[in-house]
């Protein structure tokens, strides 16, 4: 007959702890800020930087101001489509994917990260 010792009783810090350290969550929460902070830095660069030096070639000045007004045939009611705004969040999306990739190649040049690109050994 098997007979394993009842399981250790913790309590619940020690629990807690234990979850933290198996799902690294402390590791995601850190990269969570860090993400944010580098947006918010990114968002800032397409906003004081990149839109003004677009905006010297266009005609309303500013990038984030471009906008088409479109008037409805059927209410005559006017809607305004604000193109430049989209444009400048698709800019700041681009960096922000850029960035993320090549601190990806980074990390797994270093094998810090598993690089998924590459087939699993068989």
């Amino acid at each position: 007959m098997n007979q394993n010792p009842p399981p250790e009783k913790k309590s619940l810090i020690q629990e807690f702890f234990d979850f933290l350290k198996t799902f690294g969550v402390i590791g995601l929460a850190i990269a969570f800020v860090m993400g944010a902070a580098a947006s918010k830095l990114v968002s800032a660069f397409v906003n004081d930087i990149v839109n003004p030096v677009v905006g010297l070639f266009l005609p309303s000045g500013d990038l984030a101001t471009m906008h088409a007004n479109v008037t409805s045939s059927v209410s005559g009611a006017t809607s305004q489509f604000m193109y430049g705004d989209l444009t400048a969040n698709i800019i700041d999306f681009l960096i922000i994917a850029l960035i993320v990739f090549l601190a990806y190649r980074v990390l797994s040049k270093y094998k810090i990260v598993e690089d998924k690109t590459k087939p699993a050994p068989k």
